[in-house]
């Protein structure tokens, strides 16, 4: 692995890992970390009551950069590796959902609640 994809992977742990401490402090429960799927990965798993969240984890080194981080190819392949673990997380009766939690030093973070709707 070069030097720089060794630096962003650290950069991306280091970013759930605020993330997961994030959603705690709102109550969620982490159920899992970076599930990898053959359609996917999965930065975060959390559920909070009824809910189950399948959460796409984005860094960028500034809160501009932030506009672009997300988009439909993305936000699609985050749905789809979803789907397929889906049945290891919801139990019936449970909804579920894909956020998107952006981050960038010195803001908060920017969470987008159900970002993918179909």
């Amino acid at each position: 692995m070069s030097a720089k994809r060794h630096e962003a992977e650290r950069r991306g742990r280091n970013a759930e890992a605020l993330a997961a401490w994030f959603l705690r402090l709102q109550g969620w429960r982490i159920l899992d970390r970076r599930v990898r799927t053959p359609r996917g990965e999965i930065d975060l798993v959390a559920r909070r009551w009824r809910t189950v969240c399948f959460v796409e984890v984005k860094w960028r080194a500034t809160r501009v950069a932030l506009d672009d981080a997300i988009d439909e190819y993305r936000l699609r392949r985050t749905a789809n590796a979803a789907n397929a673990i889906a049945q290891r997380y919801v139990r019936p009766g449970d909804t579920q959902r894909i956020d998107v939690l952006l981050l960038a030093p010195g803001c908060w973070p920017r969470h987008i609640v159900n970002a993918w709707m179909p």
